[in-house]
């Protein structure tokens, strides 16, 4: 009887927020274009455009963000009451490019956008920037449904092949897959090819244990030509999304300026996480969180790339493995990293020091004793020192084993409902 009740309030409360949604928004997406100039001291926003897409394909549950995930952060509030009603996290290329010796030298602009639903009211859209470990208000957007300037479909429009279909996009993770490099003729490979990584995706854990919370979306939209820029090979190719390896001077950093681009292809699906497929042998790929995932489609590793990039696009893991002393500036040591999956043990209370046995050590000797252990092990976020990883292996240090650590895997469950609507 008990199990009953419950069943019966957690409908109600779930038909009562299914409300509050159709109340506050459109079932379609608000989308917000803007340039993000600056340089490695300074930087500023620049509106570009603002375009309602036809589809919103992200959770009507969880509108507020609870994870606080990012460099960057969006708050939308209704005019009316004044309330907050939608708030997400995200992070961006110009902020990796910010801490480059590029950005020390002179100023770069960066294409960027945000997507919310789209709000049957006017809203003030406030913009923030992390800033010593918080999130400071630094631009402000005031969206109205009578301004004729906000257009309307202007988007590229292409068919949509289906790689995994398990229901009500608000209630499902939903990702698109978007081809790059390949031509017209060759569809079919790219067809073939997501279904290669649609397959693998959900031999991990925990997307195998929960494959029916997940939609998968395939836009076919070809290149001009096959493949993808190789600049340190003098390689140039007439893509559809301007794809390029040597990012930042990175070989196998493999991304692209041209975000809006990106935008417009992925619009033809409801989407919650961007996954461009590339046409390439070549090792490498990238993601950011909450912009959008790459990842090579030739490479005998590729699978793993697939995972490891989308832990970054999708969760917000940072990568477990340190660099040379260039990067010990990276993190501040008074402060925690926002990455879940890393900790400066400055407040490690508010990280994993719960999921640590009481006779395991911290920080943790990364011997053999502690091989299988969650502890805190130096090394991570591209820094040797003073930053500290959950597990001495993972999926998002390296490709030795299949395995993310027990934290990362609790990180990507947590986003999965939320997305999900549990």
């Amino acid at each position: 009887m008990k199990k009953f009740f419950v069943s019966i309030l957690w409908i109600m409360l779930s038909v009562a927020t299914y409300g509050q949604f159709d109340s506050l928004f459109y079932h379609h997406t608000l989308r917000i274009d803007y340039e993000n100039v600056g340089n490695s001291d300074t930087s500023f926003f620049a509106l570009k455009d603002v375009k309602i897409e036809p589809f919103w394909g992200g959770s009507q549950i969880h509108l507020l963000d609870t994870f606080g995930y990012g460099n960057y952060f969006f708050k939308v509030f209704d005019s009316v009451s004044g309330n907050l009603i939608f708030s997400r996290g995200y992070s961006t290329l110009f902020a990796e490019w910010r801490v480059t010796k590029e950005a020390k030298r002179g100023m770069r602009s960066f294409a960027e956008s945000v997507v919310m639903p789209l709000p049957r009211r006017a809203a003030r859209i406030e913009f923030y920037r992390r800033s010593k470990g918080v999130f400071v208000p630094f631009y402000t957007y005031y969206y109205s449904p009578t301004d004729y300037f906000v257009g309307k479909d202007q988007y590229d429009k292409y068919p949509v092949f289906e790689a995994l279909s398990s229901g009500d996009p608000a209630r499902k993770v939903d990702i698109v897959l978007l081809p790059e490099g390949y031509t017209e003729e060759e569809m079919g490979k790219f067809i073939d090819d997501c279904m290669f990584f649609t397959k693998e995706f959900f031999t991990y854990e925990p997307y195998a244990s929960l494959k029916n919370k997940f939609n998968i979306h395939a836009v076919l939209a070809p290149s001009a030509e096959s493949g993808v820029d190789i600049p340190k090979d003098s390689i140039f190719r007439n893509t559809l999304l301007d794809m390029s390896f040597d990012t930042f001077g990175t070989d196998r950093y493999l991304m692209t300026p041209d975000f809006r681009k990106v935008r417009d292809i992925a619009a033809n699906a409801p989407y919650d996480q961007i996954y461009i497929i590339v046409n390439t042998n070549k090792y490498g790929g990238g993601a950011i969180y909450n912009y959008y995932n790459t990842c090579i489609s030739g490479n005998l590793k590729a699978s793993k790339v697939f995972i490891h990039e989308f832990g970054h696009g999708f969760a917000g893991l940072g990568d477990e493995y340190g660099y040379g002393d260039d990067m010990k500036d990276l993190y501040s040591k008074n402060e925690e990293p926002w990455e879940p999956n890393l900790t400066s043990l400055v407040h490690f209370e508010q990280k994993w020091k719960a999921m640590v046995d009481k006779n395991t050590p911290v920080p943790t000797p990364a011997t053999a004793k502690y091989k299988d252990k969650v502890g805190a092990f130096e090394g991570g976020g591209y820094v040797k020192k003073g930053i500290y990883r959950p597990q001495q292996e993972c999926l998002m240090r390296s490709f030795k084993g299949r395995k993310f650590c027990a934290v990362c895997r609790d990180a990507i469950r947590k986003m999965i409902l939320f997305y999900a609507g549990e």
